[in-house]
């Protein structure tokens, strides 16, 4: 929350208007003499001011920013800041998607589904500050970006620079599963959760997708499984991140949701089949409630003063100033 302690300094800016009315009726007004220069038989003395007159007004509009910076400060402006510092664990979710290049097809609402995954996995974190979240990418191959971690800016940034076909083309869900329970299983939050987004089989690495889904359940670790996409023509294009070639057209889907749906049952776990933005919407707000561990925490208050910066400001508009009437229009001031 953005305020002023000290609000009656903005009364000062009064003086501004008393200055010009005291100058007006020629009071506090500057000194000028006339002052006429010809020679003998010559012409007389002519001098073009629009330049002049154009560095006098900017120098003046200078030193009304000097006085307004000035009263700012005097004015104390502050920033309140109010932060959640959590005493106790929160859950831990790593979160396993695919980036094969197939996630790049739009058919969840007018978006990617890769698009449309990574909106939800925000959305999640967001409404679960106090968890940790992790990271693990997964297409021919699986490779962990962020371990847990409650860092939800270096987490969503990693998460922004994402793109599909960075890993090949594949789905190794084992592999990515895998490399999600081994950064869990350690873990000491009370609540531990992979959830996972892909819209096609196994078809790569050298673990079974059955085998990582019991592991995870052997381990203690709920298991959320996101079949998105849909069946038929679907639009796609995307930059091949290693040709930078461009691939746009349609892509014949044949999803089957069979396969990864068996994924969940030998997890025990819950499979969501995402076809639109509303049913991703609902599939994420269930996780969400599920996983949500009741944490304590206090309030860490800190103030950012602003007077410093207004000072600074006063100080470089007060010499631009001094610096045009002196040097440039050479007057002394």
């Amino acid at each position: 929350m953005f305020e002023f302690e000290n609000p009656p300094a903005f009364f000062l800016f009064l003086l501004i208007p008393v200055l010009y009315i005291l100058r007006y009726i020629q009071i506090f007004s500057p000194l000028s003499l006339p002052l006429n220069l010809s020679d003998w038989n010559g012409s007389n003395f002519k001098w073009n001011g629009k330049t002049r007159k154009i560095i006098s007004a900017l120098s003046g509009v200078l030193w009304i920013l000097f006085y307004v910076c000035i009263v700012f400060a005097c004015a104390d402006p502050v920033f309140h800041l109010q932060q959640k510092v959590y005493s106790s664990k929160g859950a831990a979710v790593v979160f396993v998607l695919d980036i094969s290049p197939s996630m790049a097809a739009k058919d969840i609402g007018s978006i990617s589904r890769l698009e449309a995954a990574k909106n939800s996995i925000v959305t999640m974190t967001n409404a679960n500050s106090g968890s940790e979240f992790g990271l693990v990418v997964m297409a021919e191959d699986a490779a962990v970006l962020v371990p847990p971690t409650m860092d939800c800016s270096f987490f969503l940034s990693r998460l922004d620079s994402v793109n599909v076909g960075e890993l090949g083309d594949g789905t190794a869900i084992g592999t990515g599963l895998s490399c999600a329970v081994y950064h869990l299983e350690n873990s000491k939050a009370p609540k531990k959760s992979i959830v996972l987004i892909t819209d096609g089989e196994n078809n790569s690495g050298s673990v079974h997708p059955y085998t990582a889904a019991r592991l995870a359940a052997g381990k203690g670790i709920s298991l959320y499984v996101l079949g998105i996409g849909t069946r038929g023509v679907v639009p796609i294009d995307y930059i091949d991140p290693k040709s930078n070639k461009l691939y746009s057209g349609y892509l014949e889907s044949k999803f089957d949701t069979s396969s990864i749906a068996k994924i969940a049952s030998e997890g025990n776990g819950k499979f969501f089949e995402i076809e639109s933005l509303s049913s991703l919407s609902q599939a994420v707000s269930s996780i969400s409630r599920n996983e949500t561990v009741a944490q304590s925490y206090y309030i860490k208050n800190q103030d950012v003063f602003y007077y410093q910066r207004f000072l600074i400001a006063a100080v470089i508009f007060a010499c631009i100033a001094w610096s045009l009437r002196r040097l440039l229009l050479q007057e002394v001031l």
